[in-house]
């Protein structure tokens, strides 16, 4: 088989995913796990929409993160899907990662996970996360920890920081020590499985929320249209890709806010995403984007099914 290297006696392979409620520090995670972008981080919460996968390629292990959205009390037909994705998740799972920030306390969005993180407990061993330890005082990650041991019995807990590096590898081993023996699942070198325009489309998202009103982190899509190769340049020698993608909002005053006056804040959210997305895809990005209207579809199941969801 192309790509898999020879497999050392006890290697192990499988499938790790990270819970939290929004803005845990999940995608971050998995970002310094991977050592690459791969899911799309934000300082707004819910910015993850799709179970993106990033791959660990270890002499001993390959470890497969499925990133999730974070779980909430659903207050739309977006949210409720979403939810339905994470619980999905928890299902295939070899190992769970429960994150909490260091710099919050554990609260009932927490207790409302653990939970449901009950009833698969028993059968997927557990890991508690304290994540972001570099925005806290010791003291605040101690009263983090006990507070996480309260909640339910974990396999493990751990402190971390993905921003810092602090712990990263530790955690890592203790994900890898729950996998089972087995060959790898993915070709050495691969680092995602996701298709190159759902990876596209998100980080153009990133990019439109990136600064934006309160208002909109729920109500942006984006779906690319065309993703091809620019006709009379040299495929080798100057390569190119057109990429035409359509940002969706569900009001008219959604658009003017992503728009921004005389176009500059789409001209920035241009250039910010094409950036990242040519560090993506290894060449040059020709990016044409476009801002259009779909009424309320969070809340239309047709509209979701047009959208990806």
């Amino acid at each position: 088989m192309t790509g898999f290297a020879s497999v050392p006696e006890g290697f192990r392979s499988g499938f790790a995913c990270f819970v939290g409620r929004p803005n845990a520090g999940k995608s971050t995670l998995t970002n310094a796990l991977i050592g690459q972008k791969i899911a799309i981080t934000s300082s707004r919460p819910q910015t993850t929409r799709h179970a993106i996968r990033g791959i660990l390629h270890r002499p001993d292990a390959q470890l497969v993160v499925v990133d999730t959205p974070g779980l909430h009390k659903p207050r739309t037909l977006l949210g409720s899907r979403l939810n339905d994705v994470v619980r999905e998740t928890w299902a295939e799972v070899d190992v769970i990662g429960f994150c909490v920030p260091a710099d919050q306390p554990v609260g009932r969005g927490d207790e409302f996970i653990v939970n449901e993180l009950r009833s698969v407990a028993n059968r997927t061993p557990v890991l508690g996360v304290v994540t972001k330890t570099d925005k806290a005082q010791p003291e605040q990650i101690a009263e983090r920890l006990t507070q996480l041991s309260g909640l339910m019995e974990f396999a493990e807990v751990v402190p971390c920081s993905a921003v810092k590096g602090f712990q990263v590898d530790v955690l890592a081993d203790l994900l890898v020590a729950r996998l089972p023996e087995g060959p790898p699942l993915y070709p050495d070198g691969e680092l995602t499985d996701e298709p190159e325009e759902t990876l596209v489309a998100e980080l153009i998202r990133e990019a439109a929320l990136e600064g934006v009103r309160d208002e909109l982190p729920h109500s942006i899509a984006v779906v690319i249209e065309e993703m091809v190769p620019r006709e009379g340049r040299h495929p080798k020698a100057d390569p190119m890709l057109n990429i035409h993608a359509n940002i969706y909002v569900e009001r008219s005053s959604q658009k003017g806010i992503v728009i921004g006056k005389g176009g500059e804040r789409l001209r920035q959210v241009g250039s910010d995403s094409r950036r990242q997305i040519e560090a993506l895809l290894g060449t040059k990005v020709f990016l044409d984007l476009h801002v259009k209207i779909a009424k309320d579809w969070q809340r239309d199941p047709r509209q979701l099914r047009k959208l990806g969801f």
